[in-house]
């Protein structure tokens, strides 16, 4: 930049022929060179602009043509933004800003960027202020890298309150349709487990879950090694919490049916299929070849689990129906993003 300087057209601008430039406007200058931070000034009535080799890509694509280019056209997407602090400065006082938001087209589009920047005035040989200097940081990087850690920390917590509150739900209903403690003690167990393999889904706090990686989580024992469970569908983004509770749905079909339904006789089997039309979607567990089943006489936990508690994930309906050939469940509902 110093060469550039120095080879520029200077008397097609305010400044007038470099040869006869004020010793106060050549000492600024040379400072400004041999700045390591990027760094620019703007001088005389126009504020024309001069800048280190730091500064350039500071410009963007606006660096061909700012050299000797006055501060308000060169800057003129964020002239409003800056121009108090300019005038502050051009009254003698200095200014200091940390993380300041400018949104800039410096590249042709709207960029959001932050600046971490002082404003510095210059003097000229009578003492007068005759323009500023900018010493500046481009800290884009670091508030975008805090904006999602606190990002991360909301849906963290959010989901641990979720967690606690589908835990709390699992544990008391458990409770209050068991009729042992052993009864209790299992189911309480077996459900916790299936929660934990369902969360385990978003350790890294992913926004999203396939389905097939769900239906891996919940009902993966049934899977491995046979075909009693027969899979047919395409491929699914499901939402945390939808992903959670279907997770928690299956496990509960897979269980009763490994205990009392069609998992339970040797030719028994489940076709499960599930559907997506726009954002409706649909899933479908019928079982087949197993023992005849009948309704329970009672509504535990497990059948409001997958009948009311999944469906509103869904903000849908869910209906188990005991039919002669097999338990046949079926859930309707939204895909949510």
């Amino acid at each position: 930049m110093g060469r550039a300087i120095r080879d520029f057209d200077w008397s097609a601008t305010p400044l007038g022929p470099i040869s006869g430039w004020p010793i106060s406007l050549m000492t600024s200058v040379r400072i400004m060179l041999g700045q390591s931070h990027a760094a620019c000034m703007f001088w005389g009535p126009d504020l024309t602009m001069l800048y280190n080799d730091a500064y350039a890509p500071v410009l963007g694509r606006k660096e061909a043509r700012a050299l000797g280019q006055p501060f308000r056209r060169i800057w003129a997407d964020v002239w409003n933004d800056v121009k108090p602090l300019v005038d502050q400065t051009l009254s003698g006082r200095g200014t200091y800003s940390e993380e300041m938001r400018l949104v800039m087209t410096r590249n042709g589009f709207d960029e959001e960027t932050f600046w971490t920047f002082s404003y510095s005035p210059l003097h000229d040989d009578h003492g007068f202020v005759a323009g500023l200097m900018n010493i500046t940081v481009d800290v884009t990087a670091l508030v975008q890298a805090r904006r999602n850690q606190q990002v991360m920390q909301e849906e963290l917590l959010h989901r641990i309150k979720n967690i606690l509150s589908v835990t709390s739900t699992v544990v008391s209903s458990s409770l209050r349709n068991a009729e042992t403690i052993q009864e209790a003690r299992d189911s309480v167990g077996a459900r916790i487990m299936a929660l934990a393999k369902a969360q385990g889904l978003f350790t890294g706090l992913g926004d999203s879950a396939d389905i097939t990686e769900v239906m891996a989580r919940s009902i993966g024992a049934h899977l491995v090694g046979n075909d009693r469970i027969r899979l047919s569908g395409p491929s699914v983004p499901l939402s945390s919490q939808q992903a959670v509770g279907l997770s928690l749905a299956l496990y509960e079909l897979a269980t009763n049916a490994a205990k009392y339904g069609a998992l339970a006789s040797p030719q028994g089997a489940v076709d499960l299929s599930w559907s997506v039309d726009g954002d409706h979607f649909g899933l479908d567990w019928q079982e087949r070849g197993g023992a005849v089943v009948e309704a329970p006489t009672r509504e535990g936990f497990g059948s409001r689990l997958v009948n009311q508690i999944v469906p509103a994930y869904f903000d849908g309906e869910g209906l188990a129906e005991y039919l002669p050939q097999g338990l046949h469940y079926r859930l309707r509902g939204r895909l949510t993003p």
